[in-house]
């Protein structure tokens, strides 16, 4: 094992990120909001591809929304659904145009709750993940996509019941590096091509 390099780059951009000013323009750095407000991705097929499937998920998360701002940064795929199943006005919902990797990360450090489907970010909310090291070691939970389990699971992690994890061993920021010195011990020199 040599860890992860998702890692890396998040440990190299966090800085650069917590510089944006996303919550400024969102109005969540005025007062109380920053820091209390959650996070939703949605995108995967298997999620939003169902009018009503997706009209349940975010029924759940409306239920959430009242309680605390959720923001939604509206992947493409989601909208184009959203917009033909007639499904896209959810009030309680702060639905916002795609935004860079910088504003989301610093959205995602600052975030008291993130909902999401997405592999590469929590890294699930499907019935399954790829990625189950941040369900055994981390702070994450695998609810799934039904919706009482959704609303059961936020407010237990609102209510600072959530789960608590520690980071994985060699989710340190080094693994490019583990990986260059293995490389360099075990390929021959002049055998690298």
């Amino acid at each position: 094992m040599v860890g992860n390099v998702m890692i890396d780059s998040l440990l190299h951009f966090l800085p650069i990120a917590q510089q944006s000013r996303i919550g400024e323009d969102l109005g969540l750095k005025n007062g109380a909001g920053w820091g209390h407000f959650g996070v939703l991705t949605l995108h995967r097929p298997s999620n939003v591809d169902s009018t009503e499937k997706l009209s349940q998920l975010l029924g759940a998360i409306d239920a959430v929304a009242a309680e605390m701002p959720v923001i939604f940064p509206v992947h493409p795929r989601t909208q184009q659904r959203l917009t033909q199943g007639g499904i896209q006005h959810h009030p309680q919902l702060r639905l916002i145009p795609p935004v860079g990797y910088l504003d989301f990360l610093c959205l995602l450090s600052k975030a008291k709750l993130v909902l999401t489907d997405s592999g590469g970010i929590q890294e699930e909310t499907t019935e399954n993940t790829e990625r189950p090291i941040t369900i055994s070691q981390g702070t994450n939970l695998l609810v799934g996509t039904d919706p009482g389990k959704i609303v059961a699971a936020a407010r237990d992690t609102l209510a600072g019941k959530g789960k608590a994890g520690r980071i994985p061993p060699l989710w340190d920021g080094h693994t490019a590096k583990r990986i260059v010195d293995i490389l360099l011990k075990e390929v021959p020199r002049g055998h690298a091509s």
